[in-house]
């Protein structure tokens, strides 16, 4: 069951699970803040400890505002393009041949029909980075599944506005949002093994953390680089 509490402007979205402390967040990408509390607390006590937390709330709020933002991607020439956290410069480049993505130290080529408009460009490049994960994926979910002692049903990959990925215990399949192309391949390793725990551990309770930290000890500071890096409009 979810409750809301309205603390001035702050709404806050209120679960019971079981667990046995409160868990409070504010998250990336718009700030929203979420409190998971004991299945025994009662809404006023969560209450009073939500208002006991209200200049860390808004500090973390303040954060994310603050945060830099990629402005919105146009595919032209020499506009800045990323991938694995490493920064390349576009070059668009006619072609009678096959369309698509090159890579070079420097330059990201991308290969087009001309007259090609911009969301043509655009879902060329999202297919290149749909297949830059795929590369290194495999070998991740692999080496996780062996130590977690789990089985990744399935991986798909899309864009999502809020989260950086997603797991259903249940079918055992995972989304992982495509943005993570962009960042350093290391968080790209974290995202994967916090949703792979969740095959173990469904809810974020106690238990979901002490998984996580005994086989991802480097967790929190993963988290915190990856909430830093530019996010996308």
């Amino acid at each position: 069951m979810t409750e809301i509490l309205q603390i001035g402007e702050i709404k806050i979205q209120v679960t019971r699970k079981d667990i046995k402390n409160v868990h409070l967040s504010v998250h990336p990408p718009d700030g929203k803040v979420t409190l998971a509390a004991p299945r025994s607390t009662r809404l006023e006590v969560a209450r009073a400890y939500a208002i006991s937390k209200l200049r860390w709330i808004r500090n973390q709020q303040v954060k994310l505002r603050n945060q830099a933002r990629e402005t919105p991607r146009q595919y032209i020439e020499r506009e800045s393009h990323y991938l694995w956290g490493r920064r390349y410069l576009m070059t668009l480049k006619e072609t009678t041949g096959r369309t698509g993505v090159t890579l070079d130290h420097k330059r990201l080529t991308l290969n087009l029909r001309s007259g090609s408009d911009q969301a043509t460009r655009e879902r060329l490049i999202h297919e290149w980075h749909k297949k830059q994960l795929r590369k290194v994926l495999p070998a991740l979910i692999a080496k996780w599944e062996k130590k977690l002692n789990v089985h990744v049903h399935q991986c798909f990959l899309q864009r999502m506005k809020t989260k950086w990925g997603s797991c259903n215990h249940k079918s055992g399949n995972i989304r992982l949002n495509t943005e993570l192309v962009k960042k350093p391949k290391d968080l790209l390793e974290y995202v994967l093994v916090h949703e792979m725990v969740h095959l173990i551990e469904p809810t974020h309770s106690e238990r979901f953390f002490e998984i996580l930290t005994r086989n991802y000890p480097g967790w929190k500071e993963a988290r915190a680089e990856l909430n830093e890096l530019p996010l996308r409009i």
